[in-house]
Parts: structure tokens; C-alpha cells; sequence
């Protein structure tokens, strides 16, 4: 029976997240959670002579008191819904959660932003929306390199934003999916290499890197199946993702954005960081529709061939009423 409910919760949360996209940072648990860990930011800092290794020890203990707090408060929410509610108002619940820690229309939407800037030939609109969602200036970037930006993000997104949460969801339940999204939100806002954040951030980023090991390349061939279904270069995808895909720094993102370079053709360029693919073609606006339809084949793919199936799996030998408490 849990594993009715999470299942029909996986579809609930698809069918919020793309008819209602995002809701407001004002009301978005996960925007309440980057301001408390803005807030405490300055309080990991010392200035003293032990300050590296003293940060270095606040971001270990900040990174894991909030997982375990948020893991639980997410777990017990959960375990009261299925030991209280009626079963549509636990579907409701499990969906909601889940939806929190998913975002597929959002990242279509902040992708059409850009591209519709370029089509209006507004290239600071272009540029201020690519800010938006990646870490690098984008203030003196031409169109190929804010295209570019745009399809790395979709990229690296169908990972961070769903199949990592998709994935630990599939063993662990809401909180499985919660958790991922407050490790991976610890790691945007502190999980930087320069003198500040190194050493608060230690943690933060290690704790991503290992996170999104087996979805990165999970994605990474569902995305080579997905591009053989839509009509994309599948066979050069295979070939960028084999020679590329250690090229960038972080050791997961070079996967699934190694992987779409080859698929589309194109080369994705991160100026003075990494080259990716061979530029066989331009990249262009429709380059980056077919990116986002890459992404939504390959979040069907990982849910038909991966989380239906262990959900079923683990419902069969008993794991999720041992988890819950049935």
C-alpha cells in the first residue's frame, strides 16, 4: 500500500510541478531554506589563527545538523501523514513534498526566458536571465556563449533538480528526496573554491560531489537513449561523453553536459574553464528546445526504467512498511 501511495505521489508531483511551475520564493520552502543558511553563513567565519580549520569544522557541523534535521522533520511529516490521513489526503501530502524538491517546468521557463530575449535580439535581457540561473558573469557574453550557458544549466539541471532527488525518492522516500535538495542547495550558496568559502563550504561540496555520483551517470545514458528517441545525434553523443567528460571541474557535471554537446552537435564553451564538444554545428535557440526536450525524455526514461521499478521492488520485500513502522 506505501508503495501505491509514493508511486501516485511521483505522478502527483509531475502533474503540480507542470501546471503550476515554482511557486514564489515568499512561499517556497526551499527559498526559506536558503535564507536561514544565508543568515548563519557569517557565523561559520572566524578571524583568528585557527580560522581555516575551525570554518572548516563549523561547515561539517552546519552542513550535517541541517540534513539530519530537515531529513527527519521531512521523515516523521511523512510517517504521520501515512499513520493519520486517508489516502488521497496522503497522496496530496507525499506529492507536495516531493514536488518541492523537483523542477522541470521551472528550468523550461527560465531556458524560454533566454531564448526569447534572443529571438527579440535583446541580448541584455538574454544575458541578465541567463544570471539568473548559473554562476558565472554573463554581462560580456555573446549570443553562442549565453546559448551555450543556457543548454549546460538544462544539462546539468536534469540531474540536480530531478534525477537525484527522483533517485534517493525511489529509496528512501520524501525525505530521501529532501534531503538531496538541502544538500544540493548547501552546496550553490557555499559550496564555492574561492578564500571565503572554501573552507565553510568543504563539506557542503563533497557531500554534492558524492550525492549526484550514480545519478550524474545514470542521466548521462538515459540522455544518449533519449536523444536516439527524439532524433538527436545518439552515437556522437556516446563519443563526447567517453572523451569529455572529465573536462569539467566538478567531477558529476561534465557527464550529462558532455553528453548533450555531443547529442545536439554543438560545442559548449565555459571561457577560460572548459570546451565541450566539437561545434559540428552552431548553437541556436533550436538547439536549446531540443536540450529541454532531452531533459523531459530522459526524466520519463529514469522514472519508467528506475523509480516505478524499485519502488514496486522494495514495496514486495517489505522495505517501506519496515521504514515507516507498519
Amino acid at each position: 500500500m506505501i508503495g501505491e501511495y509514493l508511486l501516485f505521489a511521483l505522478a502527483g508531483a509531475f502533474v503540480i510541478d507542470l501546471l503550476f511551475g515554482e511557486p514564489s520564493n515568499k512561499h517556497h520552502p526551499v527559498a526559506w531554506l536558503g535564507k536561514l543558511i544565508e543568515f548563519f553563513i557569517p557565523k561559520l567565519k572566524k578571524h583568528d589563527d585557527n580560522c581555516a580549520k575551525k570554518e572548516k569544522e563549523n561547515g561539517i557541523i552546519f552542513s550535517i545538523s541541517l540534513i539530519i534535521i530537515f531529513g527527519l522533520a521531512i521523515y516523521f511529516l511523512t510517517f504521520i501523514s501515512l499513520h493519520l490521513l486517508r489516502s488521497i489526503a496522503i497522496i496530496i501530502v507525499l506529492a507536495l513534498i516531493l514536488k518541492i524538491t523537483i523542477a522541470i517546468r521551472s528550468m523550461e521557463d527560465y531556458a524560454k526566458a533566454v531564448t526569447d530575449a534572443l529571438e527579440r535580439c535583446d541580448m541584455h535581457d538574454a544575458r541578465y536571465n541567463l544570471s539568473m540561473i548559473v554562476r558565472r558573469d554573463t554581462k560580456n557574453l555573446d549570443e553562442q556563449h549565453v546559448l551555450s550557458g543556457t543548454i549546460e544549466c538544462i544539462s546539468e539541471s536534469t540531474v540536480d533538480g530531478i534525477v537525484s532527488p527522483l533517485f534517493y525518492y525511489s529509496f528512501l522516500g520524501p525525505a530521501g528526496a529532501f534531503i538531496h535538495r538541502v544538500i544540493n542547495t548547501l552546496d550553490s550558496m557555499v559550496g564555492y573554491f574561492d578564500n571565503y568559502y572554501k573552507d565553510i563550504g568543504y563539506m557542503s561540496a563533497r557531500l554534492d560531489t558524492i550525492a549526484n555520483y550514480l545519478p550524474a551517470r545514470i542521466t548521462a545514458l538515459l540522455m544518449v537513449i533519449s536523444a536516439n528517441i527524439i532524433g538527436a545525434d545518439w552515437k556522437n553523443s556516446i563519443q563526447i561523453l567517453q572523451r569529455d567528460h572529465n573536462k569539467t571541474l566538478s567531477s558529476n557535471a561534465g557527464y550529462p553536459m558532455a553528453t548533450m554537446a555531443g547529442a545536439l552537435r554543438i560545442k559548449l564553451e565555459k571561457i577560460g574553464h572548459y570546451s565541450l564538444g566539437d561545434g559540428y554545428e552552431n548553437t541556436t535557440i533550436e538547439k536549446c528546445l531540443t536540450a529541454i526536450s532531452i531533459m523531459k525524455m530522459t526524466t520519463i526514461l529514469f522514472c519508467i526504467i528506475f523509480c516505478v521499478p524499485i519502488i514496486i521492488l522494495l514495496n514486495l520485500i517489505g522495505w517501506w512498511n519496515l521504514l515507516f513502522g507498519f
